[in-house]
């Protein structure tokens, strides 16, 4: 039984390893698409700010470009004061910067980086010159918002009408929109666009879009008017969390199939890897793993061919040196039982007449063990090799009245009965299944004390065969023991009862080599021992 748990309790145990390994793996990937989504929101939100932060870098940095070296710190105090921020100018050498930064401001980008009190510290080079613009802000407030388009707005009357477009496409980004137009923005009363001075700002909400616009009116000297619309400004939107979950769901998704689809594969393997070890535990040692790659379950079915191989040349070598010798005990005893025929002949003193006769019975005795070792090895060995079992169907009843026709005489002062029923056909090996039901009710018949009964019972998959006997019965302990090969119990069972201790381990090998077992409890009619063969149903082979 153990050796036939095993392979199942190694499969489960292997099977569940995968399980965990596979829970572990979704929760660790799952972990890491979080982290994963995680990062590139940060690089979103990142580069977000570098593009709203372009625009007026670059507008700092033209104006900065065109004033005089002199003028230049001057101009940056009046302006950190303005838009209550802090902005110095330094040479490009003082802060050493990585080859990524350094070339992206060669490129003439904006870098942003978040310092540790939470504010924002924003560099970009002067165009042509090696000097860089660093500008520190806690946070961006309306004013200076206001204060930038002012700015803007400054910055524009000072170039002529014709030019504006030109200056405002240097400082356009994809977070920033900036449009010149020669009509006044939709959506204001004639009365707000009246009171609009020039470089005024107006600030549009949109809060459907969660977004704001500015708006600057510019007036030349000869009364032509101008409107800037900067904006809209969107704020920054991280990946809805709807999105984020369905992207999660449909990457555990794919990841779960595709390891479903390995461990499906694993699992068929591990299934063929305990077939053919629950095979070989059952005594079919020519079963073989037909091995597939070279990776750990490979392997096994590689081990597990090895140790089958290895046990079915041991069983071998074992089964046939017991032929051998049986076969080699066969001449001394023929020779002793001529040798005891002729002694018979030459004397006629009874008393060793009497003992002849006792060295005659022990002589039976041990031709009839030869025997019996003789079919236990030959049943191992056809068991063991594969040997295909020839099955003709036989009327069970039939067979049963035959095995009671050949015992009754043995043992006139029993009761052998077969109940009635119905007649149960089975495709069986007749000679085997006979020899291992006549074993049985010989078995009863030597431990009963007036009375042996056979029930035969038919069912649509399965033959059930019971000897019953009113003897001692056999011990629930002791009822596991009495099928291997040469046991014998120490009171109902013992030696002087006759038997060798092989009859029921030959019932066992014919019942496994049919598919079968053999089975022993109580006898709930007579109180004895109850034998039950279990025979399946075999579909008898095509007639040729």
């Amino acid at each position: 039984m153990l050796s036939r748990l095993l392979p199942r309790a190694l499969a489960d145990s292997t099977f569940l390893r995968v399980y965990v390994l596979m829970a572990l793996a979704l929760v660790m990937i799952f972990a890491l698409a979080l982290l994963a989504i995680s990062v590139v929101d940060k690089v979103r939100r990142q580069h977000y700010q570098e593009q709203l932060a372009d625009a007026p870098m670059t507008l700092f940095t033209a104006q900065l470009s065109a004033l005089p070296a002199e003028a230049r710190g001057a101009w940056l105090v009046r302006l950190s004061e303005r838009l209550e921020i802090s902005m110095t100018l330094h040479d490009l050498g003082d802060y050493p910067l990585g080859y990524f930064a350094a070339a992206r401001l060669e490129a003439g980008h904006t870098l942003a980086h978040q310092t540790q009190a939470e504010g924002w510290r924003l560099q970009r080079k002067l165009p042509g010159e090696p000097r860089l613009l660093r500008v520190e802000l806690a946070n961006l407030t309306e004013h200076q918002l206001v204060g930038l388009a002012e700015l803007l707005g400054d910055w524009l009357l000072a170039t002529e009408p014709d030019q504006r477009r030109d200056k405002l496409a240097m400082l356009q980004s994809s977070a920033i929109m900036l449009q010149l137009s020669d009509t006044p923005p939709e959506g204001f009363a004639p009365t707000q666009l009246a009171e609009l001075g020039d470089a005024e700002v107006m600030i549009r909400l949109l809060p459907q879009r969660w977004a704001m616009s500015l708006y600057l009116r510019l007036s030349d000297e000869d009364g032509d008017r101008q409107w800037v619309e900067v904006g809209p400004l969107h704020a920054f939107e991280p990946l809805p969390a709807s999105l984020l979950l369905l992207l999660l769901m449909m990457l555990l998704g794919v990841l779960a199939v595709i390891i479903y689809l390995i461990v499906r594969s694993v699992e068929a393997r591990m299934s063929r890897l305990e077939l053919a070890a629950t095979r070989i535990a059952a005594g079919r040692l020519d079963t073989r793993v037909k091995v597939e790659g070279s990776d750990f379950v490979g392997r096994l079915g590689m081990a597990l061919n090895g140790m089958a191989a290895q046990v079915q040349s041991l069983l071998r070598a074992q089964q046939d040196m017991i032929r051998a010798v049986s076969h080699e005990l066969r001449t001394p005893v023929a020779r002793i039982r001529f040798a005891v025929q002729m002694v018979e002949d030459m004397t006629d003193d009874p008393a060793v007449r009497r003992q002849l006769q006792g060295v005659d019975t022990d002589i039976a005795e041990l031709d009839d063990l030869v025997d019996e070792i003789l079919t236990y090895a030959r049943l191992g060995s056809e068991a063991a090799n594969g040997a295909e079992l020839k099955t003709t169907p036989v009327e069970c009843r039939v067979m049963a009245e035959r095995v009671i026709e050949a015992l009754r005489p043995l043992h006139g002062q029993l009761a052998i009965t077969l109940t009635p029923g119905d007649e149960v056909e089975a495709a069986v090996e007749p000679r085997y299944l006979q020899r291992a039901l006549q074993n049985l009710v010989a078995n009863a018949c030597r431990h009963a004390q007036s009375r042996v009964m056979i029930r035969i019972h038919g069912e649509p998959r399965l033959v059930r065969i019971d000897v019953e006997d009113d003897g001692p019965g056999v011990p629930a302990a002791a009822r596991s023991e009495i099928f291997k090969p040469f046991a014998r119990l120490d009171d109902s069972r013992a030696r002087r009862s006759g038997g060798y201790g092989l009859g029921l381990s030959i019932v066992q090998k014919v019942m496994a080599w049919h598919g079968g077992s053999v089975m022993v409890d109580a006898s709930p009619t007579l109180g004895g021992a109850r034998f039950t063969l279990l025979l399946p149903q075999r579909d008898p082979p095509p007639e040729a």
